[in-house]
């Protein structure tokens, strides 16, 4: 399979990866041909790309470090939680944050039985499925990316929990933001700003209230949009003032940000979102880390149609682990036909100059 953006689909071309609403329901199956029709559909979704059939490409597996069964439980739970802390009377405030507490770790531990049984660098471009909300499917990405960081940096599995808890609810201030505002498609006025700044603080009164919510867990809601150069909010901290757990969100929440379709602008590709990290490096974002986060993420994800710095087009067909940049790619002959697999790994002399979403013919 390989993966194409909406906009390049032709009519005809076969759907080789199932995609699902927020429910977990098939809004489209596996094996259905597109048509015109549909194609205009999924578009009315957002849906920026797909993975189709390509018997150049039929071995290429895109494995989510999810089962579709995890991330609808872990999205419902998620909505759940968010919308029942936001709802509660003062009265109810303490019982609700308990239950809260209780019901996100026990999806932490299942993302992170998941992720560990994955075993490969993560790639998230994968999961083609439509939303009703990006703050739940924002707050479960940047729980997988956080995790995968986590563990990438040898933190132990008792504060990968605990980094995990705060990652999943560390957006959990934004449902006392206007959602006029949160979904807003241009660019935001200075009062509309101020509203959507004041979710890191509100979060983190919320979330320290409960006494099964660790306060290093609440501390990611406060610190997320903290920055080394002390340029960030609420508080405008930098450097070490900044916790481990606020520098691993603040590089999760700002990848999964730039990678994900908003109202505002559409997705960029992983090596993209990486560049907006680099660009920050050492300024924005912690350098140790954002080195730590490259290698556990897939910087090139399987099935992509890259373009070689000698002009040829070639397709990854997997990854090298510990050199994400550097997968293995099939070549596409100029006939278009199928040709060498070519480890880059190996032949240090080849590089990816080039990758999108468009056909490969």
């Amino acid at each position: 399979m390989r993966v194409v953006a909406t906009n390049s689909l032709l009519p005809g071309a076969v759907l080789a990866k199932t995609i699902y609403n927020e429910s977990g329901q098939a809004l489209l199956q596996q094996g259905v041909a597109f048509t015109p029709r549909i194609i205009e559909r999924l578009k009315s979704f957002d849906i920026t790309y797909v993975y189709i059939e390509d018997g150049r490409t039929s071995d290429i597996i895109a494995d989510s470090p999810l089962s579709e069964k995890t991330r609808m439980k872990a999205i419902h739970s998620i909505k759940q939680s968010f919308s029942t802390i936001h709802h509660s009377v003062l009265s109810e405030h303490r019982y609700v944050l308990e239950e809260t507490g209780k019901e996100m770790r026990g999806v932490v531990r299942s993302l992170i039985r998941e992720l560990r049984n994955h075993g490969e660098v993560m790639s998230l471009l994968s999961d083609v499925f439509t939303h009703d909300d990006y703050i739940f499917t924002h707050s479960l990405n940047v729980t997988m990316y956080a995790l995968a960081l986590g563990k990438e940096l040898n933190l132990t599995p008792p504060r990968i929990e605990e980094l995990g808890l705060g990652a999943i609810l560390h957006d959990v201030g934004k449902m006392n933001v206007p959602r006029e505002i949160l979904l807003k498609p241009g660019r935001l006025t200075g009062d509309e700003f101020e509203a959507i700044q004041t979710h890191a603080e509100a979060g983190f009164e919320i979330l320290r209230q409960s006494p099964n919510i660790p306060l290093l867990a609440a501390h990611c809601a406060y610190q997320h949009h903290e920055r080394m150069d002390g340029s960030g909010y609420p508080r405008g901290i930098k450097s070490d003032d900044i916790h481990l757990f606020g520098k691993i969100l603040a590089i999760a929440d700002v990848f999964d940000a730039v990678t994900s379709n908003r109202v505002y602008r559409e997705a960029m590709l992983p090596h993209e979102g990486l560049e907006i990290l680099y660009s920050g490096s050492g300024s924005l974002f912690d350098q140790s880390m954002v080195e730590a986060f490259r290698r556990c993420i897939a910087v090139y994800p399987n099935g992509l149609s890259v373009q070689l710095d000698d002009g040829r087009d070639a397709i990854v067909v997997k990854q090298n682990p510990n050199l994400c940049d550097r997968p293995v790619v099939r070549e596409i002959n100029s006939d278009g036909t199928r040709g060498r697999d070519i480890d880059l790994s190996k032949e240090l002399n080849i590089m990816i100059a080039n990758c999108h979403l468009t056909s490969v013919s």
